[in-house]
């Protein structure tokens, strides 16, 4: 099970990382999250990809002020860069963080 602890470490020593909150009874968050989960591993190679089940750990979602499902932030180098709940399509996602993520890896 995932610790904010953890999650912060994460956040710290990776350049690039998606944070996906879900929970087990939500049917929006089953159906996005493989297909998103691929465009950005396809796409942005470097990433890492944490899910939360805010039912497991409310704790986390309360720390990162997420209070509807699916959400999903996006950080670069530990800062929050993009966050999206809801409504959201995989291209939105992909073309919002496709410019910084490839200009962090080509310096």
């Amino acid at each position: 099970m995932q610790t904010l602890d953890t999650l912060n470490q994460t956040l710290h020593t990776h350049d690039a990382v998606m944070l996906y909150f879900s929970a087990p009874t939500c049917n929006v968050c089953h159906a996005l999250k493989p297909k998103l989960t691929e465009a950005i591993m396809d796409n942005f190679p470097s990433f890492v990809i944490e899910s939360i089940d805010i039912s497991e750990t409310p704790e986390i979602a309360s720390h990162f002020s997420v209070f509807a499902i699916p959400t999903v932030l996006i950080f670069f180098q530990g800062r929050e860069f993009l966050r999206k709940s809801r409504h959201m399509s995989i291209g939105e996602v992909t073309d919002a963080i496709a410019r910084p993520y490839n200009l962090m890896v080509e310096s």
